[in-house]
């Protein structure tokens, strides 16, 4: 468990989006099989605790890591979702 109380599978879910799917959208069942776990436990145990935490965000067209969630991966956003600021400053209408 690291800093943020993320354990492996959170980095993973985290990961998997930043990686394989370029931050988001992507759909909870592309992740589910990408990470070879049932979406039950993804919605169920993973997501609660990643959107609490700043991390991730639900949108009509799938997941999206925040900009906390690229902070915290290590990783620089893609410019294209820095385009997007309502993704990401909770001012989305």
């Amino acid at each position: 468990v690291d800093h943020l109380g993320l354990d492996a599978l959170d980095r993973r879910y985290l990961g998997a989006i930043a990686h394989n799917y370029g931050g988001g959208p992507v759909g909870i069942d592309t992740l589910a099989a990408a990470l070879s776990e049932q979406r039950d436990t993804l919605e169920e145990t993973v997501e609660p605790f990643l959107l609490q935490q700043g991390l991730l965000q639900r949108t009509p067209r799938g997941r999206v890591l925040t900009r906390l969630a690229w902070r915290h991966l290590g990783l620089e956003m893609p410019t294209r979702l820095l385009d997007q600021p309502e993704l990401f400053d909770g001012k989305a209408e």
